[in-house]
């Protein structure tokens, strides 16, 4: 049993285990991302994310800077 709530990926619906509380051991942890992709993000979604959507998203970013 998930020691944490499970909730669904605002922008894709996948159920993730949220550890906001556990940051450091979170899925969402795994990206990188500087403060202007997190600006962008953020802009974007006001809820949990799921690390694909996070590396989607922060590709989105970097393709929309260099163009």
């Amino acid at each position: 049993m998930a020691k944490h709530e499970i909730i669904p990926c605002e922008r894709c619906g996948t159920p993730i285990e949220c550890k906001a509380n556990s940051y450091t051991k979170c899925q969402c942890s795994v990206v990188q991302l500087n403060l202007n992709e997190v600006q962008y993000i953020s802009e974007l979604h006001d809820g949990c994310l799921c690390a694909k959507c996070l590396f989607e998203l922060q590709q989105e970013y970097r393709d929309a800077v260099a163009s």
